[in-house]
């Protein structure tokens, strides 16, 4: 590991040239603005603060199963890696079920069950090996998917945020803290069922990268920051679902999360 990542000078971290995780720097003073954007922020289980998101990023067929089944070859693929908006949250509180209104412009609607870290510290060039001390906690999330429009938009050559960046194609359950979990998650049964059917059924352990890894891995593309969010990719059987299901999805040590499709 660069030396420079241990000496942490404040002229260095006014010019983003940390190594590690960093801690956000100065805020700016508030800006007078012509109408006001509201704030994207999640729960945290045992605080009445809130976690604020930054961005959300998620990696792409991340499981074996599942990224054969996507028609791509998990031992020569690199990771990759697409984004949300941050308003594609949709907050999902424990022991409900929440209606979840079925997309627009779509006729193949499709479910993705997830671990997702979330961040408080962030950087460049993270290496493997510190990237678990930038999550603050973890949730339980879906990455809906306009199935359609995502593999029109490939075969087209042309970028498929429509059939993955759209409102509240993000739902999300609260964030627990690392320290209330006992640590990180790095094994322990994920699921998903539709109807009471389960169509997801695997382990984080199975995960191609992980999500230190994955912290790696996008540090080197773009600065992370505190806020933001890491979807950890789905394990196989993603498929569709259609108004009037309920989904229930399940991640060892994380309370289920729980939609209605209206």
């Amino acid at each position: 590991m660069d030396r420079r990542s241990l000496l942490h000078t404040s002229a260095a971290m006014a010019a983003g040239a940390v190594s590690g995780c960093a801690l956000p720097g100065q805020a700016q003073s508030s800006a007078k603005t012509p109408f006001e954007v509201a704030a994207t922020t999640v729960p945290i289980v045992g605080s009445d603060q809130r976690f604020p998101v930054r961005r959300i990023y998620c990696i792409g067929r991340n499981y074996a199963a599942h990224a054969r089944e996507m028609g791509s070859d998990p031992t020569r693929e690199p990771p990759f890696f697409f984004q949300k908006p941050s308003d594609a949250i949709q907050n999902v509180a424990p022991g409900t079920v929440a209606d979840h209104a079925y997309p627009t412009l779509t006729k193949n609607y499709h479910y993705e069950c997830e671990l997702v870290a979330a961040l408080h510290k962030g950087g460049r060039d993270i290496a493997p090996e510190q990237a678990l001390d930038c999550v603050f906690g973890y949730a339980i999330g879906l990455d809906m998917t306009r199935r359609d429009l995502q593999r029109g938009m490939g075969d087209q050559k042309k970028p498929w945020e429509i059939g993955k960046s759209f409102d509240h194609s993000a739902p999300i359950g609260p964030i627990h803290p690392v320290a209330r979990l006992g640590g990180h998650p790095a094994k322990g049964s994920i699921w998903l069922k539709v109807n009471g059917q389960t169509k997801q059924d695997a382990d984080l352990s199975q995960m191609i990268w992980s999500v230190a890894e994955q912290i790696a891995q996008l540090s080197r593309a773009f600065e992370l920051q505190p806020g933001d969010l890491i979807y950890s990719g789905t394990p196989e059987n993603v498929g569709p679902v259609v108004r009037g299901d309920v989904i229930d999805c399940h991640i060892d040590g994380l309370p289920n999360l729980g939609l209605k499709i209206v």
